[in-house]
């Protein structure tokens, strides 16, 4: 066993995006001592990817007529487990409804600078799936300014960072985390961090797809640390296909298009400059009604903001994903494969001062002017709705010592995330998981750390460097990406599920013999061995969980049971857990909701 350096902290945070970070003020305020790790750069998280805004029901908005737009907490709530295909925790999003507001006023007594209304309020955007204005925002830079915000709040507060550090194995005293091996990603030396409690805010995965909006870090290193350490996965086959990625360029092919470009009026065409999203085919039952039925219409929401008849590109994203899939399956895609997004009707100016970073950034990077013409976009793997199980009050996970928040928890989305959601989960629950880790940690004692759990990953993970031969992890990686991207993508089917589950096992034989050429010293080789292996067993939890949901709910979507079984699947969740070298995939009944909450939906419609 080799020697490493040891930190130890009352609380540790794993991840510094916005969950982290919030997670690391709450629990620095309640008197701990705190240490942030992250994979990459302080800040550098794709809180920043969240561009539109963070919803919130600040109700600031006024109609025509001058009256307030009636938003509350309830329709916010309604709205979510409605774009969720009531697949929610309930109680995740009763206290996400309620406190979300609170957390964004939070961050503007923080510093965060946001757009303003006429009365000098904080301006709110429409958005997929929301009834009303509620994406309270900054431009289309609403994340960086969040990360922003937080960031110099956190510093302030006094924190431990250690950034650039790789965290592969989370270490445990009998059934209780007490810390987690990691290293160096320029120098290979190795680290362990002890902690009383731990909170995971490592995000999602998406790199194990071919087209995502995903950075390199997405590889689902803290959902994977936390199912090896005996962590329950709740619903794992409902990854979300945002609608707008770039299709082209090719070197901006899968980068994100905010939804905020559809919020200020950006409509899709097909190649035949028709307004598909106007089909009655693409509407589902539950949001018949409550969509501009014609081009008209939809324009004379444009101008003055009535949201009782929105256009039907802001459906929620799992609808406007399948319809554009469909619409490039029968033949009406644009001439790389995509279909069109429009906004220029909304002059230079507007787009200009509306969505500046969408201007700048398809301009210097890919020469599309939005200002001229429309992009190309096609759904892009964007967001996991599943996630590690947790309690809704602390974000508790069923390993003691352990807390989730942010993408690697699981139970607000549901089946299907609405825009703006995200931010305001960070914000919410990473305060939730590091209040709760703090008060953990006030009655606990630093565990005993047990060096055969760090020989045995020591080991692990420098095989592929002792090896003489073997696999190399990109030809695996590139090879995982195809299969994702062909048989778990938008349109599933169980033959097709078969076949990627069939291929992933192939894959991990091979991954059980890498080799990788040089040392530990800036080696991106021996970083992407740790990494496929993650991502490897996190697909095969995705695909078994999409085959056992015999439905199409949300981001499921099964060609071969397309119509949600509310009689059955409806009123279950699939949890994954570790059963020594297997994936076990057990239905759980969902908690029945109270009547009081019930009754939303009736007031709400």
């Amino acid at each position: 066993m080799e020697n490493y350096d040891v930190y130890e902290y009352d609380v540790l945070i794993i991840g510094s995006g916005g969950a982290g970070l919030r997670a690391a003020i709450a629990a620095r305020e309640a008197g701990c001592k705190v240490g942030v790790v992250c994979k990459s750069l302080l800040g550098k998280a794709h809180t920043v990817m969240a561009e539109g805004g963070v919803a919130a029901a600040l109700a600031n908005m006024t109609n025509p007529d001058g009256s307030k737009e009636a938003d509350s907490w309830k329709v916010h709530f309604v709205d979510t487990m409605k774009g969720g295909a009531f697949l929610n925790n309930w109680r995740i999003v009763e206290i996400f409804a309620k406190e979300a507001p609170q957390r964004v006023l939070e961050l503007e007594q923080y510093g965060a600078v946001f757009d303003r209304t006429p009365e000098g309020l904080i301006a709110e955007r429409p958005f997929g799936g929301h009834k009303y204005r509620r994406l309270n925002h900054v431009g289309d830079r609403t994340g960086l300014e969040i990360i922003r915000t937080l960031q110099d709040k956190a510093v302030g507060v006094g924190i431990n960072v250690h950034m650039e550090v790789t965290c592969t194995r989370l270490l445990k005293n009998a059934d209780r985390v007490v810390g987690v091996l990691g290293y160096y990603r320029e120098s290979g030396r190795y680290i362990v961090l002890k902690a009383k409690a731990v909170v995971l805010a490592t995000g999602g995965w998406g790199r194990m797809f071919k087209y995502t909006s995903n950075s390199w870090e997405g590889t689902g290193d803290g959902l994977m640390m936390a199912y090896e350490a005996g962590a329950e996965l709740l619903d794992m086959e409902m990854i979300q296909f945002h609608p707008t990625g770039m299709v082209w360029p090719p070197g901006m092919r899968g980068i994100l298009v905010t939804e905020g470009v559809r919020g200020e009026g950006g409509v899709l065409r097909n190649k035949k400059g028709e307004r598909f999203m106007f089909n009655p085919d693409y509407m589902p039952p539950l949001y018949k009604g409550q969509f501009a039925d014609t081009e008209e219409e939809g324009a004379r929401w444009l101008e003055d903001k009535q949201n009782n008849r929105r256009p039907p590109e802001l459906l929620p994203r799992d609808v406007v994903a399948r319809a554009i899939y469909r619409e490039v399956e029968a033949g009406n895609g644009s001439e790389h494969g995509g279909v069109y997004l429009d906004v220029t009707h909304r002059g230079a100016e507007y787009i200009k001062r509306k969505l500046p970073s969408m201007y700048e950034q398809f301009h210097a990077m890919g020469g599309v002017d939005i200002t001229k013409e429309p992009m190309e976009v096609y759904p892009t793997i964007h967001y996991t709705m599943g996630g590690i199980r947790v309690e809704p009050e602390s974000c508790a996970t069923t390993v003691p010592g352990l807390f989730a928040a942010g993408e690697v928890a699981a139970g607000l989305h549901g089946a299907n995330r609405l825009g703006g959601n995200s931010l305001s989960d960070i914000i919410v629950f990473g305060k939730r998981a590091g209040e709760a880790a703090a008060a953990f940690a006030a009655s606990a004692k630093q565990g005993e750390i047990d060096d055969t759990q760090i020989e045995e990953e020591q080991n692990y993970l420098m095989s592929p460097l002792l090896s003489a031969s073997g696999e190399n992890p990109y030809t695996i990686h590139q090879e995982l990406q195809e299969n994702m991207q062909k048989n778990a993508m938008i349109a599933r089917t169980e033959a097709g599920l078969l076949e990627a589950l069939e291929k992933i096992q192939e894959l991990q034989k091979r991954a059980e013999h890498l080799h990788v050429d040089g040392d530990r010293f800036f080696n991106p080789g021996w970083h992407a061995a740790r990494d496929i292996r993650f991502m490897l067993k996190t697909s095969e939890v995705i695909v078994r969980c999409a085959l056992e949901r015999k439905e199409s709910r949300g981001a499921q979507w099964r060609l071969d049971y397309r119509e949600m079984d509310n009689a059955d699947w409806g009123k279950k969740n699939l949890i994954a857990s570790k059963q020594e070298d297997r994936v076990q995939i057990t239905a759980v009944p969902l908690q029945e909701m109270p009547e009081e909450l019930k009754k939303l939906f009736e007031e709400v419609k």
